[in-house]
């Protein structure tokens, strides 16, 4: 067993409190509040170990992923999948030879660098007057081949999705119901890989899982909560905002 993941089983309770809320503000992530899972990923890597968590977090994105198909699936526009998820499997099969040797501290500042300079092609995007949408394939090719990259790495593919659904200009619903099952379907491709190559995810992740779980159903039924009150133009600006706020905390941890 991974000494930090055996370390895990053994947290102290004010650790096992900041777990349950990472995994709360997961939960919210899953109901559309996007970026603000960040936390748990933080959190995950501190008490863990950065390439261990990845194993820890996967099956509670899973769990999480299945609420947001089941709550969002009929707002879900398939000819976005279709046109990211072949690239973000191309980004995974890279994340997975490439993320299995590499050093931690480079890839966590790596991340902050790109995730931080994707935040502010987003502000650019926004303040376009141009509604026109980039419909080449050399942008979804490369969002998608980042986005599978760092969700095989290290979770946080977030930045870009968000980058690539901001751009084609999904109204709020549609962008929570195709980002669930984007990551449903990229999320269970990666389980073998976690499994078998890198053997993160483990009988002893499961049980912290298990015990972590609750958290997500709260936080997602909160974050549903929440959503439904936030405005369309108001959404588009707080992934924005999170987004930033999330590489920063991953630049600082």
């Amino acid at each position: 067993m991974d000494e930090a993941v055996f370390a895990g089983l053994h947290l102290s309770w004010q650790s096992w409190a900041l777990s349950l809320l990472g995994a709360f503000s997961l939960g919210m992530n899953k109901a559309g509040i996007n970026g603000i899972a960040i936390f748990f990923v933080t959190v995950a890597a501190l008490v863990f170990g950065s390439k261990a968590s990845t194993g820890i977090i996967l099956p509670l994105l899973v769990s999480a992923d299945i609420f947001a198909v089941w709550y969002y699936h009929r707002h879900t526009q398939w000819k976005y999948l279709r046109k990211l998820i072949p690239w973000m499997v191309a980004g995974t099969l890279l994340g997975v030879y490439i993320g299995k040797d590499l050093p931690e501290d480079i890839f966590r500042l790596s991340m902050a660098v790109i995730i931080l300079i994707s935040v502010i092609i987003m502000v650019w995007w926004e303040t376009r007057k141009s509604e026109k949408v980039p419909d080449n394939v050399w942008f979804a090719g490369t969002t998608g081949v980042l986005a599978g990259f760092t969700t095989m790495v290290g979770n946080l593919a977030g930045a870009f999705s968000n980058l690539f659904f901001l751009a084609m200009r999904l109204p709020k619903q549609h962008f929570i119901g195709t980002g669930a099952w984007l990551f449903l379907i990229i999320n269970v491709f990666k389980v073998p890989f976690h499994v078998w190559v890198w053997e993160t995810i483990t009988w002893e992740t499961l049980i912290i899982d298990a015990a972590l779980l609750p958290g997500i159903v709260l936080g997602f039924f909160a974050g549903v909560k929440i959503v439904a009150k936030i405005r369309e133009k108001r959404y588009r600006q707080m992934i924005i905002v999170l987004t930033g706020l999330g590489a920063l905390l991953i630049f600082f941890a």
